[in-house]
């Protein structure tokens, strides 16, 4: 197996893994609020929930360096400085997620969480003007548009993490509530109403990693791709 072989497994799994944990998430996060269950279940739900979403969270956090690997395999060179940003983002990033999920809540935790969050806002700005300038102002993507299509819908798909973390904190202190068996009506619908809230932007990203899917399967703009796409698919209209 080449680097490219590994490379690209590695990339597939990131996108598995991230749509799957999503929709354990997606799933756990209604019996959450869900009043008919009892609160030691809820509460089990939350766990299982908060575990769950680990696995999306990291997948996140590696997904460019592994991009950015990959594109540096298929040809397409990098400046110096982007190569050491990319290769250095993913362990950065997950190095901080790890140091979340175990310490969320400490005094050192809620510092690493404004960096995180901040970090999330600089990779958004940062891909959007990527975008912007191979689009219009240089031909170094010509030959591979579709990379401009997966860094936009990359930072799309962190925008959308971010207006989740802006409408969950009812959520999670309603999870906090139901952990004290503190829980009534009003906290219930608070709840709900912060996770209808949160659920299209799940939605848009599960539509965000599909669309990442085909893009990276089928490289449209890619003439040599395109190519190779006809040819398999001749025997098929010769039939």
């Amino acid at each position: 197996m080449s680097l490219y072989d590994f490379l690209l497994v590695f990339h597939l799994l990131l996108f598995v893994y991230w749509l799957g944990g999503d929709l354990g998430v997606f799933y756990s996060s209604g019996m959450v609020v869900d009043p008919k269950l009892s609160n030691s279940a809820r509460v089990t739900a939350a766990k299982i929930m908060v575990n769950l979403d680990f696995v999306p969270r990291i997948c996140m956090t590696l997904m460019l360096t592994v991009g950015g690997l990959l594109t540096d395999e298929i040809g397409i060179e990098h400046q110096l400085w982007q190569t050491v940003g990319f290769l250095a983002l993913g362990p950065g990033w997950l190095a901080m997620v790890l140091f979340l999920h175990f310490n969320e809540g400490t005094p050192l935790g809620k510092l690493v969480t404004k960096i995180d969050y901040y970090l999330r806002w600089v990779l958004v700005v940062y891909l959007c003007c990527s975008v912007t300038f191979y689009t219009f102002f240089s031909e170094h993507l010509a030959t591979a548009p579709w990379v401009i299509a997966k860094l936009g819908i990359f930072a799309g798909l962190v925008l959308c993490g971010l207006m989740i973390r802006k409408y969950i904190p009812d959520y999670g202190a309603g999870i906090g509530r139901l952990r004290k068996d503190e829980v009534d009506d009003q906290v219930n619908a608070s709840m709900l109403a912060s996770l209808n809230k949160c659920r299209p932007f799940v939605l848009a990203i599960w539509a965000g990693l599909l669309l990442e899917c085909i893009i990276g399967v089928a490289k449209p703009g890619d003439q040599e791709r395109v190519t190779e796409v006809l040819g398999s698919l001749a025997p098929l209209v010769g039939m």
